[in-house]
């Protein structure tokens, strides 16, 4: 049974944000990460608890997996959860903003919201 998957408004900030700068700099390149990032999205109907435990998921109130998306310097990870039979990505990052301490006041609303404050800092 195939599961449905949503994307969380940050989530799709983060993809816009991405695909902006990529097709400043690269217009064509930017247009097949943008389809080649759905098509890693659109995976997670089938099978989504292939995926491993992000290293955040101690800190969220529910499951975090995570989803790698690129090679080498183009590498991003799709930070999703998994609620009944629907998929939520809640963060499309790149590994490159990943370095360094994560601070996490996140709180996931039972079964239907999701509310929180995200801290990153860099050293």
């Amino acid at each position: 049974m195939a599961f449905q998957v949503r994307t969380t408004q940050t989530a799709d900030a983060q993809i816009e944000a991405a695909y902006l700068w990529l097709r400043e700099y690269n217009p064509a390149y930017a247009d097949q990460w943008f389809r080649g990032l759905m098509n890693a999205i659109a995976s997670l109907q089938e099978k989504p608890r292939r995926c491993i435990l992000a290293l955040e998921h101690e800190v969220f109130s529910e499951e975090v997996r995570q989803l790698i998306y690129g090679k080498s310097r183009n590498t991003y990870r799709i930070l999703f959860t998994i609620r009944d039979r629907t998929v939520y990505v809640l963060y499309v990052r790149h590994t490159i903003l990943d370095f360094g301490f994560w601070i996490l006041d996140f709180r996931l609303t039972p079964r239907n919201q999701v509310r929180g404050l995200l801290i990153n800092f860099r050293f």
